[in-house]
């Protein structure tokens, strides 16, 4: 049976936190997540420096953007029975360049009312798994200076900081640094 038609790997832990927790399973991302996604994902871009984008997206572009994320570069998300979507992450080619055919981007995203519950980690580690099973050598995750839970996550799945590039983002006013790390496979 193809991965994508498996049941889900479940995720997430909510012990201790006093809230009911959804048991969200991770499952490759299709059209009928793509609100989901389109809603988290527009959540950071409007309130955060977890992605310098600037411009909320449409539900075409977030269509497209499942479309280009199958094949090696693919998208998941962390969804509940009912395909609500709790978090999301990709693998996207580093650069345009052949050389660099065998490194790839990681962004994870998990919406804010389910974050520090595993979401995020165990979306990350199955970027990882996915990029090792596609080939590929090298995972950069290129993070926003202030973002201290995506670093400590990333740290946490074995990624290392080889730099930063300081001020090349600019959003809400203000210059923003970007970590770059890390993970040879």
């Amino acid at each position: 049976m193809p991965r994508d038609q498996r049941p889900g790997k479940p995720v997430g832990n909510d012990a201790g936190r006093g809230r009911a927790a959804p048991a969200p399973r991770l499952v490759v991302a299709r059209a009928v997540h793509a609100e989901g996604i389109r809603s988290i994902y527009n959540r950071a871009i409007e309130t955060s420096t977890a992605t310098f984008e600037m411009t909320p997206k449409t539900l075409p572009e977030q269509l497209e953007w499942i479309a280009e994320h199958s094949g090696a570069h693919p998208a998941v998300v962390a969804v509940d029975d009912g395909d609500s979507v709790f978090g999301f992450g990709s693998l996207s080619p580093y650069r345009p360049r052949p050389a660099y055919s065998t490194t790839v981007e990681n962004s994870v995203y998990v919406d804010e009312a389910f974050q520090r519950r595993g979401i995020g980690r165990a979306i990350l580690e199955e970027l990882v798994r996915l990029a090792e099973a596609h080939g590929f050598h090298v995972v950069i995750a290129r993070i926003a200076g202030d973002n201290d839970a995506s670093v400590a996550l990333h740290t946490a799945c074995g990624f290392e900081m080889v730099g930063v590039e300081h001020e090349v983002g600019r959003k809400f006013g203000r210059w923003l640094d970007v970590v770059c790390m890390e993970r040879l496979l």
